[in-house]
């Protein structure tokens, strides 16, 4: 049986018994229950498609004709291909009512779409697939260390390129372009790529800002491949060494990662971890420098469950999948974050971004 099929078989032992087959069209939950996942660097972007999945866990997709290649690596036993548009005569109505008709022909009683906000089985499937997601299975790991690869091929990219006088959009474009030369095709690339002098800015989206020397760049950002995705996050000091104050900033929050990672391994309180990484800082006198959490789960969304934050009520488990990143924003030296990718085991984690934490 098919790793999909088997995810959508656990899905509906969950699942009160009713009318099959159970309609779904929820992006997240048709890239996990059958790998269906429209590239976002197409013309298909905002549409996708149906999901009808009966008591055996076997489904059905239906989607229009125009979207693009990524679409075909769906595990599905069954795929209907509705002719919306071929480009030579008017497209057969809405692009986004595409599949409405042949949805029809295999809904008893009309069309419900089951996980639509607000419909009678949407809350019990979000939360039941949301905790099923926590648990990465090989597939999902094999994808995300190749978003990691990619990822870490655009920070070795950056440490080797970023210079005093360009600008943080010539950063972006070169970390862009290096992600796609490892990834070996167009891939989404966002997150952080900022200057940060302190507390007022601590990451946002490239901007026409120059670099100066002695500037904290915080590259903070995901590479996305077939839905799931990377973060993690390096600092620089571009142009010159780095000040005393700002390699204090580095050295604590590296014992803070250090002390995070002492924690990390399932059974442990998710409170635990993000206490020991703003010990380190509270030990330090900083901790009121460190305004976020201490790291998340990571997937097919960003941020997910599970939370390393001061409030958690949960815990970690074998084969989550989290991230660890502490930081520090101080005004007159600078903002710092830094941050890698791990593997929940019953014995501690496995380490999966690979890439090089340093100032320069």
């Amino acid at each position: 049986m098919s790793t999909h099929r088997e995810r959508r078989r656990r899905l509906l032992a969950e699942l009160p018994a009713g009318p099959r087959p159970l309609a779904l069209a929820d992006p997240v939950h048709l890239a996990y229950l059958a790998g269906f996942w429209v590239d976002p660097i197409s013309l298909g972007s905002p549409f996708g498609g149906v999901l009808l999945v009966e008591d055996d866990g076997s489904a059905c997709l239906i989607h229009e004709n125009r979207l693009p290649e990524s679409v075909e690596q769906a595990q599905v036993e069954e795929r209907i291909v509705v002719d919306w548009y071929d480009g030579q005569s008017p497209g057969s109505g809405p692009r986004g009512l595409a599949w409405l008709a042949k949805a029809r022909e295999h809904l008893p009683g009309g069309v419900a779409v089951h996980d639509t906000p607000g419909g009678p089985l949407a809350e019990a499937i979000a939360m039941t697939l949301a905790r099923h997601r926590r648990r990465k299975d090989a597939e999902e790991l094999a994808l995300l260390r190749r978003c990691m690869a990619a990822t870490a091929a655009g920070h070795a990219w950056a440490r080797q390129h970023v210079r005093p006088g360009m600008t943080e959009l010539d950063v972006y474009a070169g970390i862009v372009a290096a992600c796609q030369r490892e990834a070996g095709r167009a891939v989404v690339v966002y997150g952080d790529f900022a200057v940060s002098p302190g507390p007022e800015r601590r990451g946002g989206p490239a901007t026409a800002r120059v670099i100066q020397p002695g500037d904290m760049v915080i590259l903070d950002f995901s590479v996305v491949i077939q839905g799931y995705r990377s973060d993690f996050t390096n600092t620089l000091v571009v142009g010159r060494e780095p000040t005393t104050e700002q390699r204090r900033l580095y050295d604590l929050c590296m014992s803070a990662m250090a002390a995070g990672e002492g924690m990390v391994k399932a059974g442990v309180a998710c409170q635990a971890v993000y206490d020991a990484v703003r010990g380190v800082f509270a030990e330090a006198g900083v901790a009121d420098a460190f305004p976020h959490h201490a790291g998340h789960g990571l997937g097919l969304t960003h941020p997910e469950a599970p939370f390393l934050v001061r409030r958690s009520s949960e815990t970690l488990e074998a084969d989550d999948v989290i991230t660890l990143e502490p930081g520090l924003y101080v005004a007159g030296v600078g903002g710092i974050r830094i941050e890698h990718n791990y593997r929940v085991t019953a014995d501690g984690f496995e380490r999966l971004s690979p890439h090089v934490i340093a100032l320069n």
